[in-house]
């Protein structure tokens, strides 16, 4: 008899947030309970963290499609990757344009059961 634990996921794609801005806040939450890792984003005031909170929530909500409880939930991985990046130009004296590169990111929450 083998141990398979279920993994549930919610992913955000092409998020208008920092990659790097954003693994700092997923770094605040991996390997912590459900309900403990709604409560430190709740409370962190970093732009990301309002989007991490929707997609964990999401993801608890997947649980409950396949009938787990919320409280037996752990964040077994959170990992941000770069999304496409927006070309944008700024224009600047003498008609030139500088280009802006505006950052997406995919960010993935796995849960597993205790």
């Amino acid at each position: 008899m083998t141990n398979k634990t279920t993994q549930i996921q919610a992913t955000g794609k092409y998020l208008r947030l920092s990659t790097a801005k954003t693994r700092r806040v997923l770094d605040q939450i991996k390997g912590k309970k459900y309900q403990e890792a709604i409560l430190i984003l709740e409370f962190m005031t970093y732009k990301p963290s309002k989007t991490i909170k929707k997609i964990l929530e999401s993801a608890g909500n997947n649980a409950l499609n396949l009938k787990y409880e919320k409280q037996n939930l752990i964040i077994q991985q959170a990992f941000a990757n770069d999304g496409p990046k927006l070309k944008r130009f700024q224009p600047r004296a003498q008609g030139r344009a500088f280009r802006i590169q505006k950052p997406t990111c995919h960010i993935t929450i796995n849960l597993s059961i205790n």
